[in-house]
């Protein structure tokens, strides 16, 4: 998998496409990733007691899954959507961006 948390991304398809963001939490095993503000979706979680006697609950938003498929990495050099290329640098392996060879 070539998206890996803290990563910069941009979402290429579905209903928030063209919103960039920041990837959260990365599953390999099913080819997902959370990111900060795609994928809004409500909740609606039974109002509990805490510890300090408040209580938590009701309707909340929070990120779904996206498929890693659905997002690409954004360069760092000038901020635009590009593929990852890996290159040897002294015995280990670098991802790069495949524009323009920038390390990510």
């Amino acid at each position: 998998m070539k998206v890996r948390k803290d990563d910069r991304v941009m979402v290429m398809a579905g209903k928030d496409l063209g919103v960039t963001g920041r990837v959260i939490k990365v599953d390999p095993g099913r080819n997902k990733v959370l990111v900060e503000g795609v994928n809004r979706i409500k909740r609606h979680e039974k109002i509990r007691p805490t510890q300090r006697g408040g209580q938590t609950g009701g309707i909340t938003e929070k990120e779904a899954w996206i498929d890693a498929s659905n997002v690409q990495l954004l360069s760092p050099d000038d901020g635009k959507p590009t593929r990852v290329a890996y290159r040897d640098e002294d015995g280990v392996k670098v991802r790069v961006c495949a524009r323009t060879g920038a390390k990510f």
